[in-house]
């Protein structure tokens, strides 16, 4: 059975992704990407619907860590007879994804239990699977290996001792006594490619630390909570394909919002909005060749009409992402359904664009736009916003209900035209000024009177009502209203009395009835890290310091961040790990730092 989700960690070859149990246990691995079906997926269900298990047969305590600043992890056991360690990574490769685990015996003599049992598409698919021989290269003697093959997956199991078939799974029990260091590799290829020599089986723990370490500057050492911002920044980096440049929201789908409910996405796909942000935070951190990627993967992903512009695509840009349910799996803790693909693929959400200029704004004060193609893009989409700005959308929440004028679409409406013109205006590029900047300034009159509440003193969810919306927070990061202005504390006074829950920020109240959904869920972090901001830019910097150290506290053991929490419980709520939680860390750090 899955565990709590704060008791699973990432490993992953910035393609795909897996997450590993402290009991040993690779729950969940979608192949050869992120978006890709799974072929472990217990976590959605049992072990039935697959997983890859290495535990102590034995009582154990557990304890773990990532080596150094890497992505490489290591899950220590102790149990009465002695000490194991089970090292997990998947290191970079090309037409393949490996997934490496090294077990050494630490102190004493401990008997291990070692369960392979593959389920490709979602758990629904039981592959045929046999023992097979493969020739030895450049010397090497002849290799034993267990195939599991299934439609377009061929998995294979290597290792110096390869369990047995019992009953549609594959298991085994040996000894690891102190000094023993036993590798195994769980190879994915495409199944029509001929199985031959797969070159040696390598221990490439060191070598993948040195990658991830020689990855991380040292540019965020200024910064509050500087070693959670380096494991944000990888974690950040970990859900970035490498060579489309995409940006995972999440390497998982249906995770709950509220255990049992029915408030479950798939997250696997790269929303302009989350990647404009994270392109934000490291940029900040100084990561710039990452920011060019994913300029390069967004002019290829929206090339084409303006007015198809999606707010999420696929990882490499495939804009199909239909929504439909997996009747198949029960669900995390019974929370059905579970969901494949993103029904808000089809909605209108106007401030998605203003996270896309703003992104690209930054990158072009860095001198990162030789061959105009970058605004020529951005022209396009700022032209078709000029058409449609007046209309309702879903919203930074992609709701399910009736479209609004959302204050925050309407704020990040601005931001569109402001930077639109700021690059005519610095960077003497081409378009119709005057118009925008017309545009622009009817839409911060119209945010500042509407959008605001007189009475109470605060910014509002949307236009037709009084409800808060956390979203607000973020009216000056942007730049449309000082971080000190009187509307804005007044507004930070407001989410306290009426979006806190136990200290921590709702994104909106669910009873309103605005999302169309049933259901309630829990505190959304980055909203909590939103208010950290918001109290820096106040001058309330005791506020803000306390609260990012209670958020940084809500991190895992080995510093990964789910979508919500639950402080009744203490419990990580949604899909994990979650890059929305993580560049909000980021970047409330750095807000910190400067002020």
């Amino acid at each position: 059975m899955p565990l709590r989700i704060e008791d699973y960690a990432l490993i992953g070859d910035r393609r795909t992704a897996a997450l590993v149990g402290r009991n040993g246990s690779i729950d969940w691995l979608c192949l050869p990407r992120f978006d890709s079906p799974a072929c472990f997926a217990g976590l959605l269900g049992t072990d039935d619907h697959g997983h890859w298990q290495l535990e102590p047969a034995e009582a154990y305590e557990t304890s773990r860590r990532y080596v150094g600043d890497s992505g490489v992890l290591e899950t220590t056991f102790t149990t009465a007879s002695g000490t194991v360690r089970l090292t997990d990574l998947m290191p970079r490769g090309d037409r393949r994804a490996d997934v490496i685990r090294r077990l050494e015996g630490v102190t004493g003599r401990v008997e291990m239990r070692h369960e392979w049992r593959v389920r490709l598409d979602y758990g629904s698919v039981r592959p045929w699977v046999r023992r097979e021989v493969l020739p030895g290269g450049d010397g090497r003697p002849d290799e034993h290996v267990i195939t599991a093959i299934g439609g377009p997956d061929r998995l294979v199991l290597r290792g110096p001792r390869l369990p047995h078939a019992t009953d549609h799974t594959h298991t085994d029990r040996f000894d690891v006594a102190e000094g023993d260091s036993l590798l195994f590799a769980c190879v994915w290829m495409p199944s029509h490619e001929p199985l031959t020599d797969l070159g040696p089986l390598e221990d490439v723990v060191d070598r993948t630390r040195a990658e991830d370490e020689a990855w991380l500057r040292d540019g965020c050492s200024r910064v509050p909570h500087a070693d959670a911002v380096r494991r944000s920044l990888l974690t950040l980096r970990l859900m970035t394909h490498e060579e489309t440049g995409g940006i995972v929201a999440a390497p998982t789908t249906s995770l709950p919002e509220a255990f049992g409910g029915s408030r479950n996405w798939d997250y696997r796909f790269c929303w302009l909005r989350d990647a404009a942000l994270t392109i934000g935070a490291l940029l900040e951190a100084g990561y710039q060749d990452e920011a060019r990627l994913w300029r390069d993967w967004l002019l290829r992903a929206v090339a084409g009409d303006p007015e198809d512009l999606q707010v999420l695509y696929a990882v490499d840009g495939a804009r199909r992402l239909t929504e439909h349910e997996l009747e198949h799996l029960p669900g995390y803790e019974g929370s059905r359904p579970v969901r494949i693909g993103n029904g808000a693929v089809t909605q209108r959400q106007h401030d998605v664009l203003g996270e896309v200029m703003e992104a690209m704004a930054q990158l072009r004060e860095r001198g990162d736009d030789p061959d105009g193609n970058a605004w020529a893009l951005q022209r396009a989409l700022v032209d078709d916003l000029a058409k449609h700005w007046r209309e309702p959308d879903r919203g930074i929440w992609e709701i399910r209900g009736e479209p609004r004028h959302f204050t925050h679409s309407r704020a990040m409406v601005w931001v569109a035209f402001d930077r639109a013109v700021r690059a005519i205006e610095t960077h003497g590029l081409d378009g119709p000024l005057e118009e925008w900047r017309r545009i622009r300034d009817e839409v911060r009159e119209e945010v500042l009177t509407r959008g605001y509440d007189a009475e109470r003193n605060c910014f509002v969810q949307h236009y037709d009502g009084r409800d808060l919306d956390a979203s607000v927070l973020m009216l000056p990061w942007h730049g449309l209203i000082a971080p000190d202005d009187p509307r804005m504390l007044g507004t930070i006074e407001a989410v306290e009395r009426e979006l806190l829950h136990e200290g921590l920020v709702l994104r909106y109240r669910t009873d309103s009835g605005v999302d169309g959904l049933d259901g309630e869920e829990h505190p959304f972090l980055a909203c909590s890290f939103w208010l950290v901001t918001a109290y820096a830019g106040a001058g309330r910097l005791d506020d803000a310091h306390a609260l990012l150290d209670r958020l940084v506290d809500l991190a895992n053991d080995v510093g990964l961040l789910a979508e919500e929490h639950d402080p009744t419980t203490g419990r990580a709520v949604g899909n994990f790990p979650q890059a929305f939680s993580h560049l909000a860390l980021v970047r409330a750090a750095f807000s910190l730092a400067e002020a």
